[in-house]
């Protein structure tokens, strides 16, 4: 009688490796099952590599990872473009392209750890990715059909070997998640625009001495924040619900307020619509859940005007509040260094306001800190560690710095940080917005900085100042030459800001000064800041 036998599992480790031969079977199986995880061709690992990833001190590198980057992680690309680049690798990579490739922590992992997480079930919050918006949450959810409805693949194990105990959950300290946040005490607010500013722009402070939160410049700020109460009383209005009705040991009022998201209005709400309305409305509903836009106007709905848009609709509120999104943490550039003021953090915040259709709409951030609270009031705050945006290790290598706008926030941080420590490099910041006369923030600080040989170079930039738009790029060009000079002196270059405009215009900005005065064609020049990025002399902090 033949007796059925388990796979046998395939010969990852070399015979070269100094492993044990019960070593050598469980790193088989474990890096076994990794492989059937990813979905990628299996690969026998040098003896060296077996040998770190057994001591922790390295992982196995993907094909990506080893070319110096996925090929789409780049947050100018849209999503569309960033899917066709992932078109023909596995479904964790696909995972991966759908996210905003701006690594700003706000989901509490990087883009590759995010997707990472979801494909391997150890994250099931598919709504995390704020700056994807609904675009991404509608990829990542259709990417996790996918993934359900894969064949499941079992690693192969050795039959004898016993269950490994699942390692302790370690909690993190108060604030340094945003899954366990602190609560911290705001200090001040101040208005950095002057009279005839089109812009309102705030620099917010607050106490972390009580919280006991420490950070580095480079960090960004974690937020908690609420609803406009306005808007949350013409939600409940709309849907004629009760304010007090019970929702999980809640209010649907205290639901509103600080659980779920009021903008914009998510697929689910659409999807709810569908199964309680009927003939035309119930179309709609139907082709505005999956992505459809019947009326030209799904772009700009928030929950209050989807509402309105389908009138006399009553859901039952605990389906109402199922079908809206999770209300997530807003992040800031931290624009202050912990040692010029030890205890207290700044951010540079701009006041989200505009008009649809008759109706003001707020950033449901920005405007409370702008208006809704004062000095003193208690926010949930968590502090989001940088992944890729920090001055250099040696500070006698010379920093370039852009940022227009509140993109400036964190060269602030630097710059205090450069004083502080009496760092010998150059400094020479970029900065530019509308007016001069009313939106030069910092403006104080900067020139007293330039007056005392700290800030070595300050190129502005104003874009209403006369009839020529000037914008921070066309500064650079002006002072390409110059700007060359520090970049073969070793210069590091950091940008902050728009990720979908200044970021692209800054990078194309950069190669053609590589090219004229480096004298390199335009390949050679987009490679050469392809390589500054690889070797971490060009960073970025977008949004």
């Amino acid at each position: 009688m033949t007796q059925n036998m388990p796979p046998p599992i395939p010969s990852l480790v070399p015979e070269t490796a100094p492993f044990s031969e019960d070593q050598r079977a469980w790193l088989n199986g474990f890096f076994a099952g990794l492989i059937a995880l990813d979905g990628s061709g299996i690969t026998p690992l040098s003896s060296d590599q077996g040998v770190a990833l057994m001591s922790g001190a390295a992982s196995v590198k993907t094909d990506e990872e080893d070319d110096g980057g996925a090929p789409w992680h780049d947050q100018t690309l849209p999503l569309a473009e960033r899917m066709n680049l992932a078109a023909d690798k596995p479904l964790r990579w696909k995972m991966m392209a759908a996210m905003a490739q701006q690594d700003c922590g706000q989901c509490g992992y990087d883009c590759k750890n995010y997707s990472g997480a979801i494909v391997s079930g150890t994250e099931e919050r598919l709504n995390l990715c704020v700056p994807g918006g609904k675009e991404t949450a509608r990829m990542v959810k259709k990417l996790h059909e996918e993934l359900k409805s894969a064949p499941a693949v079992t690693a192969p194990q050795a039959a004898a070997e016993p269950a490994a105990a699942p390692a302790p959950v370690i909690q993190a300290a108060p604030g340094t998640s945003r899954d366990n946040p602190a609560v911290a005490k705001v200090l001040s607010r101040k208005l950095l625009n002057k009279p005839g500013s089109e812009k309102e722009t705030w620099h917010v402070e607050f106490d972390l001495a009580e919280c006991g939160l420490d950070y580095t410049v480079g960090d960004a700020f974690g937020l908690f924040p609420a609803n406009d109460p306005a808007l949350v009383e013409a939600v409940i209005r709309a849907l004629g619900a009760p304010a007090d009705f019970p929702i999980g040991g809640r209010t649907l009022r205290e639901c509103l307020t600080d659980g779920v998201s009021l903008s914009p209005a998510p697929d689910m709400l659409f999807q709810l619509f569908s199964y309680i309305t009927g003939g035309d409305r119930r179309k709609k509903a139907r082709a505005l859940s999956t992505g459809e836009d019947p009326d030209g106007d799904a772009a700009t709905m928030d929950v209050l005007s989807a509402i309105e848009k389908f009138p006399g609709i009553r859901p039952d509120p605990e389906a109402f509040i199922e079908s809206l999104d999770s209300l997530q943490p807003r992040l800031y550039s931290i624009s202050s260094s912990p040692k010029t003021k030890p205890g207290c953090v700044a951010l540079t915040v701009d006041t989200v306001r505009y008009r649809i259709a008759g109706r003001d709409r707020f950033g449901v951030c920005s405007t409370m800190l702008a208006e809704r609270i004062e000095p003193g009031a208690q926010l949930k705050v968590y502090v989001q560690k940088a992944h890729a945006f920090a001055l250099p290790a040696d500070p006698n290598v010379p920093v370039i710095m852009v940022g227009p706008g509140t993109g400036v926030a964190p060269f602030r941080a630097f710059l205090q940080e450069r004083q502080a420590v009496k760092a010998p490099g150059r400094n020479w910041l970029f900065f530019g917005h509308q007016r001069s006369n009313c939106d030069f923030f910092y403006e104080d600080e900067f020139k007293a900085m330039k007056d005392c040989g700290h800030l070595t170079r300050l190129t502005l930039a104003w874009s209403r100042d006369s009839g020529e738009k000037i914008y921070v790029q066309d500064r650079m060009r002006e002072v390409g030459r110059d700007l060359w000079a520090w970049l073969a002196d070793g210069a590091h270059i950091y940008v902050c800001g728009d990720a979908k405009r200044m970021a692209k215009d800054v990078e194309l900005a950069l190669v053609d000064i590589v090219a004229q005065h480096g004298v390199r064609i335009a390949a050679d020049a987009a490679a050469f800041v392809g390589d500054l990025k690889k070797s971490g002399r060009y960073q970025q902090d977008v949004y």
